[in-house]
């Protein structure tokens, strides 16, 4: 069974900053990529950031300069560091990971739970 548990959201006033985490536990071989989606309300979920097991990224438009995700292997942890937040970024944030259980498995992929982050004044 694996495992993605987020923690670090919370209510945050425009221009500040968040740094989300995001803990893979559980029966794994190995995390391929991984990433940060956000839903809202009525609204597909949509990518925020991802990042390779070899440490390319790529984020979306709305966030370059802004946010940074990093990972660190040996803790199978992942952050998204926010910085400059405005409304507009309010959304629950999940995060995602493509693991494999066994090394002659396939991937599969797996979702945490999601963490709210509400910036307002």
């Amino acid at each position: 069974q694996v495992q993605l548990v987020e923690s670090g959201g919370g209510l945050v006033q425009p221009g500040g900053s968040l740094r989300l985490s995001c803990v893979v536990s559980g029966s794994i071989f190995s995390i391929n990529a991984m990433g940060w989606y956000r839903q809202t309300p009525g609204e597909q979920r949509e990518l925020v950031a991802g990042i390779t097991n070899g440490g390319n990224t790529n984020y979306a438009d709305s966030v370059k300069g802004r946010f940074t995700i990093s990972r660190d292997n040996a803790k199978n942890t992942m952050y998204l560091q926010m910085n400059s937040l405005k409304p507009e970024d309010t959304a629950v944030y999940y995060c995602n990971a493509v693991v494999r259980v066994r090394s002659y498995s396939a991937t599969f992929n797996y979702w945490g739970q999601g963490t709210q982050v509400t910036v307002s004044s």
